[in-house]
């Protein structure tokens, strides 16, 4: 304080000219201290003039185009802005009312509808999935151009033993997308159940049972279950004529936009169109527990599998290390856990072209942090942006391989 009334020299110009500077002083100071501060897993504090102050120059830093980030304290949105553009080329403001695309977001909606389902007693987290259907799963005809052929499984039995929780939390033994292996082929490449391995295809085969048992597609489940209850007018899994007045485009990392992909079939974890303001609420929801009760919540923020790989994805997802046992590393129920001094936090990405995504909770602290970009650089601030906005130091950046924009590591490394 005695700085700030330094700052200002007082000049010798009579009472009225000296209480204009004192008032300017007074006003400026009380400014500073109505800034609302947010609280942080640690106790900490941040104020909302911080974040809008240094968010943009941290995105110029890492030249991401567009950022959209949400704060909740006590379990509700206490901080939501967006800053940049959605269109680099036109100069468009991102707005938090655009189509945005979801990526792996979707899992997140679809882990909620599949959890209610299972609250009303319509789906069994252990029961076998085939056992649902009354002739095996390969000799339906297939429907859609990307997601329903599984004639591949005829003489791969392994198939039978998929529940539910298994394809939930990532141990279905699929490959992430069919098309990652070699004869793009569907087929379970360990034994159900006994490793993480991040699989699309396992959310899918989920969706495509749960479709054919309930005789309701993927998006009529989401509006009855998710986006009705929750008020999330703008979502869907598959992109609307609606869309097309406001849409943000993703940017790869030098700026250039991505053609913006319209044609996507329902898929339950990878083809979400929402908005911002529209994720903001799920967030809430889900913190508030608003479509799915406690029981529910907890067991998806429950530790299902432990996870060792050195790295999410790849070649080093196969390879075993203890570096991130100090956070016991670990899967729920279509999210990721991880375990601080101040309680367990769950978390879930999104990546696809020109867009990268995350978000946090922790359930205890009733703190969560949501995370939307439209640039191939948006995970490049992810490790800055957490500690700063609700001091999560603990998300496995390095597994996840969100390399720091100023760490001089190559993503290709």
């Amino acid at each position: 304080m005695r700085k700030l009334f330094q700052s200002i020299r007082l000049k010798k110009r009579g009472l009225a000219s000296q209480g204009f500077y004192i008032l300017a002083i007074i006003l400026s100071f009380s400014s500073s201290l109505m800034a609302q501060q947010l609280r942080r897993i640690d106790g900490t504090t941040i104020s909302t003039d911080s974040l809008n102050h240094y968010l943009p120059l941290l995105m110029e830093k890492a030249h991401v185009m567009g950022l959209g980030i949400a704060i909740f304290n006590q379990n509700k949105v206490v901080y939501k802005n967006t800053f940049g553009y959605a269109d680099g080329v036109k100069k468009t403001t991102l707005k938090p009312t655009a189509n945005f695309y979801g990526a792996s977001l979707s899992k997140c909606i679809f882990t909620m509808m599949v959890m209610k389902l299972v609250e009303q007693g319509k789906l069994d987290l252990d029961k076998p999935l085939q056992q649902y259907l009354p002739k095996p799963i390969y000799e339906y005809k297939k429907q859609t151009r990307w997601h329903d052929d599984y004639s591949s499984l005829k003489n791969d039995p392994l198939y039978q033993k998929i529940t539910a929780r298994m394809c939930l939390d990532h141990t279905t033994g699929f490959p992430n997308w069919r098309w990652d292996v070699a004869d793009q082929k569907l087929k379970v490449m360990q034994e159900p159940g006994s490793r993480y391995s991040y699989s699309g295809e396992g959310m899918v085969y989920l969706q495509v049972v749960i479709e054919k048992m309930t005789g309701k597609s993927l998006e009529q489940l989401a509006d009855e279950i998710v986006f009705g209850p929750l008020n999330m007018k703008n979502s869907a899994y598959t992109f609307l004529p609606a869309f097309e007045k406001d849409y943000i485009l993703g940017h790869d990392a030098k700026g250039k936009a991505y053609e913006k992909d319209k044609d996507n079939e329902a898929r339950s974890p990878s083809t979400l169109e929402t908005t911002f303001d529209d994720m903001t609420l799920f967030v809430e929801g889900l913190m508030q527990k608003k479509v799915i009760n406690n029981r529910t919540t907890n067991e998806i923020f429950s530790p299902q599998i432990a996870i060792h790989s050195v790295e999410q994805m790849g070649p080093l997802s196969r390879k075993d290390t203890s570096a991130n046992d100090n956070i016991s590393l670990s899967y729920g129920l279509g999210f990721g856990l991880l375990k601080s001094p101040y309680g367990w936090g769950a978390f879930k990405e999104g990546h696809g072209d020109g867009f990268q995504h995350y978000m946090i909770l922790f359930p205890k602290q009733k703190i969560g942090v949501l995370i939307m970009t439209n640039s191939d650089n948006g995970e490049s601030i992810f490790k800055e942006l957490l500690a700063l906005s609700i001091a999560d130091k603990y998300t496995p950046w390095k597994w996840q391989r969100y390399f720091p924009y100023d760490s001089g590591t190559a993503k290709e490394q």
